[in-house]
């Protein structure tokens, strides 16, 4: 008589048991059509048709799909992946977009294959192809990392379109009012809804910006600069000592410098004129400054401050501080200053009355050691890392104000430490910022070294890593301090999961996770 198998046979046990797998979901915005649980709800229907369990979560809400940055979720997700931590067998993706709209297709695949490679399978679970490899999935799966690649590409020409028509009707698109000035919110209808305090964003979709004259007192005193830089003669930093002297302080409640008067004095909003798109950032790459033709501009948008001569006769005042020497003129005199003195320095020059500063000609030339060439003089040291740290620091108070102001303007309370510079945010925690120089080798690398003020002890160090130049942001890396290896740190333009997690391409997060949360009352 033949004994039948057990149906709790071992072999038959593995078969019947479900495949683990992880579920990844994201959406860009609180207004996309397939929202996470959505997402979710298709991957378990699909899930369940294939005898598949989910046992991971995976999620990054509000997040762009065009870069790994930002995205927390995916990076524990690869992280897991690459450490031997994932406890299973396959990841469920609602489509390719969602996986990411990155802007180099190769680079969707790229994680795809890290995740493959480490024998896990990445299927998507609402497209009409099965992720098996074949040439058909790849043909297809390819056109699609494209078309979501393109998709966010077209996105961005229709609302930069959209903004410049905006722009062109006389609306505000974003950033502070400025000194004398006021954000205004209409409506649809073109009526005045109030004032928005600074950090506050309209509402309603319909609802417009338009600047508007502020306080009278300080529109007279925004026409008083401009009649006293015009017609008195006066420089900017003696205008802002003199406001300084009378106890008068700029819309930020800080004392005035010859940045602030600057300003003031260049700028065409003060003469109704609505200008965009000076600098720009699309699909997350580096932010960029354009050329005048490619600004765009609505003249008479808003209520001038000041007659657009006065105006025009303060640029024509600046442009000709820049103008008044030639290239040639300019390097005769350094040149004579170099036969005086056998040696040059910025020191020496702004010492000599009669000579243009060392600013400008660093302004000219693009750096002294520029200049210097050009009329034979050669340092005994390179001396380039000390005009880069001379204008690295310059740069630090005015980027210690950003962050304060983007901290700000998300509502948290900040104070700042004058004696160390150190900021601390709604009582509970500090920040330390540190700007970290570009190094190029003699192979063409760039190198970043830091070294952190032990001293401080931050909760939060943001370095900003200069680009290679050295005259503007790169990226920016958040550094805990409990996390922190060493005093010392040497970055490369790649480096590991472990360094780059910490990599942002600006500070949103940052503002983000500090904004103050009020708690329900309790009944």
């Amino acid at each position: 008589m033949l004994k039948s198998q057990e149906p709790n046979d071992e072999r038959s046990w593995e078969l019947d048991r479900p495949v683990r797998a992880a579920e990844y979901v994201r959406m860009s915005t609180d207004h996309q059509k397939y929202s996470t649980e959505n997402q979710s709800d298709a991957i378990r229907q699909y899930a369940e048709a294939r005898n598949i369990e989910v046992v991971r979560t995976y999620a990054d809400v509000g997040k762009s799909g065009l870069k790994l940055e930002g995205r927390d979720a995916l990076q524990k997700l690869i992280d897991d992946v690459q450490n031997g931590h994932a406890d299973f067998t396959v990841v469920l993706v609602y489509d390719v977009s969602r996986w990411g709209r990155f802007q180099d297709a190769d680079e969707s695949a790229y994680y795809e294959y890290i995740c493959r490679r480490a024998g896990i399978s990445v299927q998507y679970c609402a497209e009409q192809f099965e992720n098996d490899g074949s040439p058909v999935s790849t043909i297809v799966k390819g056109v699609k990392r494209a078309m979501a690649g393109e998709y966010s590409r077209e996105l961005s020409t229709k609302v930069f379109a959209g903004q410049g028509r905006l722009i062109e009707k006389g609306y505000r698109q974003g950033g502070p009012a400025g000194f004398g000035l006021r954000r205004t919110l209409i409506d649809e209808h073109g009526a005045i809804k109030g004032v928005l305090r600074r950090g506050e964003h309209k509402s309603i979709q319909t609802d417009r910006v338009i600047l508007a004259l502020g306080p009278s007192e300080e529109v007279d005193l925004v026409r008083e600069i401009y009649r006293a830089f015009v017609y008195d003669g006066r420089r900017e930093s003696e205008i802002a000592a003199d406001l300084n002297a009378r106890g008068l302080a700029t819309d930020l409640d800080r004392p005035w410098t010859r940045g602030t008067i600057h300003q003031i004095l260049i700028n065409e909003k003060y003469t109704g004129d609505n200008v965009w798109n000076r600098r720009s950032f699309k699909l997350k790459k580096k932010r960029v400054r354009n050329a005048p033709n490619m600004w765009i501009r609505a003249e008479g948008a808003f209520e001038a401050a000041i007659d657009r001569e006065l105006f025009e006769a303060a640029r024509t005042i600046i442009n000709a501080r820049s103008f008044r020497l030639s290239d040639e003129d300019m390097l005769q005199a350094l040149q004579a200053l170099f036969h005086r003195h056998g040696a040059l320095s910025g020191i020496v020059i702004d010492e000599c009355e009669e000579m243009p500063s060392s600013a400008a000609y660093r302004s000219r030339f693009g750096s002294l050691l520029r200049a210097y060439s050009l009329v034979g003089f050669t340092p005994e040291r390179d001396y380039r890392y000390v005009e880069i740290n001379r204008e690295l620091r310059k740069l630090h108070p005015g980027m210690v104000r950003e962050v304060i102001d983007g901290l700000q303007a998300r509502g948290s309370d900040v104070r700042q430490d004058f004696e160390t510079d150190r900021v601390i945010v709604n009582g509970e925690f500090s920040l330390s910022i540190v700007i970290s120089r570009c190094i190029q080798s003699p192979t063409g690398l760039l190198r970043w070294e830091l070294r952190f003020d032990t001293s401080l002890a931050p909760d939060i160090t943001i370095v900003v890593r200069m680009d290679s130049t050295n005259h503007a942001p790169f990226d920016y890396y958040l550094f805990p301090h409990i996390d922190r290896l060493s005093d010392k740190l040497r970055l490369r333009e790649d480096n590991d999961f472990g360094l780059d997690a910490y990599r942002f391409d600006d500070l949103n997060l940052l503002y983000d996770i500090a904004t103050p949360v009020p708690l329900p009352e309790v009944a």
